[in-house]
């Protein structure tokens, strides 16, 4: 009998001298870690994105940091009624969706608000709708999107399954997810051709 057949002949005498019922302790899987919270995931995306976010845990901080990153700049915002905090009236002379297209085209901010904030992705939602211009976000260098504590939402699919019909209805809808990036030219990435160089998010009370 070689040496490999005695081998395989011992494992198997002792595999079957084993008790078939024998008593094994239960298989628990690991506890999964608990999710993050969506803020502090959706700083979390932000961050890897490449945009700069400010929490502000005030009317007035809100404000005061708008005005600090628009100067005197010209601005090119969503109606006052459709921006939080009183933003609107704070940038009474900017243009809106409303202003001649020069001077829209003439703005280095963009200042809207959003309908959600998606926490896995870091991406904005902003549902097309009367008083709230695509241009504002699309067209200036720089976009500063003021989000609202509540609306904050953990996934896309909790975002769909609450406004979908929303969605559905309006003309559009932008998801913004960082700076513009594209990589057409030469495979090359660059920042800031298809839309806005630098995205601000600033999350109030």
């Amino acid at each position: 009998m070689t040496d490999a057949r005695a081998r395989i002949l011992a494992r198997l005498k002792v595999a079957g001298s084993l008790e078939p019922n024998e008593p094994r302790e239960p298989f628990e899987p690991p506890e999964p870690p608990e999710p993050p919270e969506p803020l502090e995931r959706f700083l979390r995306e932000l961050t890897a994105l490449g945009v700069e976010h400010h929490i502000e845990a005030t009317v007035d901080a809100v404000r005061a940091r708008v005005a600090a990153i628009v100067g005197d700049q010209p601005v090119l915002r969503w109606d006052a009624d459709r921006l939080p905090y009183g933003v609107g009236e704070l940038l009474e002379n900017a243009a809106t969706g409303s202003s001649p297209r020069d001077v829209q085209a003439a703005a280095a901010v963009g200042v809207t608000g959003c309908d959600a904030a998606i926490a896995e992705t870091g991406s904005l939602a902003l549902v097309s709708a009367r008083g709230k211009p695509r241009s504002a976000s699309l067209l200036p260098p720089t976009h500063v999107a003021i989000v609202r504590a509540d609306q904050l939402r953990p996934t896309m699919g909790a975002f769909f399954a609450e406004r979908g019909t929303e969605v559905t209805a309006a003309s559009g809808c932008t998801f913004v997810t960082g700076p513009s990036r594209t990589a057409d030219i030469e495979l090359t990435l660059t920042v800031g051709v298809h839309g806005p160089g630098r995205v601000v998010v600033i999350v109030g009370p």
